[in-house]
């Protein structure tokens, strides 16, 4: 009695099938963490400058590296189809990629106790300087010289405040969520 051995070609085969069923996974599991980016900025719109968008970019930069791009964009998109494509939503091209690229720097193997401490305060620092952050694009759009756009700054303080001592609370969670992210998406894949 012979034992069945895949040819390469099958090997190849099964091979193929499988990469394409994990990209088609990682779409779809992109897809719905954009759209959760997304339901929960309208979720916590009652609350000014309070939201869980800085703790999702870096958790899903921790878990996704590069590949976070991907929902961050669906988000922005999402949201811009939502509420408009005006100039308010231009600095959201740029804003979301500026904390992406931050934590993209980042040692990736950063000792738990460390990372404790680190992300919330890297997602704290994101919420103070989003006004100055959003500040090129104001001045560009509205042709704001150099002593009106540090006034549009300054004026912004109070709320960049509020914005980043409220990443910093919300920071805590982002350890614990990309822990539970890697291995949710290990044993799916």
């Amino acid at each position: 009695m012979s034992s069945f051995t895949p040819s390469n070609e099958q090997e190849s085969s099964v091979s193929s099938v499988r990469r394409r069923s994990r990209h088609v996974l990682e779409l779809c599991v992109f897809a719905m963490l954009g759209a959760l980016m997304f339901c929960s900025k309208i979720i916590m719109e009652i609350l000014p400058n309070i939201h869980l968008l800085g703790m999702f970019t870096m958790v899903f930069t921790l878990v996704f590296r590069k590949r976070a791009l991907i929902p961050i964009y669906i988000y922005v998109f999402v949201n811009g189809l939502y509420a408009g494509f005006a100039t308010w939503w231009v600095p959201y091209l740029y804003i979301w990629t500026v904390l992406w690229g931050i934590t993209m720097l980042l040692p990736q193997k950063m000792p738990r106790r460390v990372a404790f401490v680190v992300y919330p305060l890297i997602n704290c620092l994101h919420g103070l300087a989003f006004g100055t952050l959003y500040a090129p694009a104001q001045a560009l759009l509205f042709g704001m010289n150099l002593q009106q756009t540090v006034a549009w700054i300054i004026t912004g303080l109070p709320w960049d405040l509020l914005h980043g001592v409220s990443n910093l609370f919300v920071g805590i969670l982002i350890l614990p969520l990309s822990e539970l992210l890697r291995r949710l998406m290990q044993r799916a894949m």
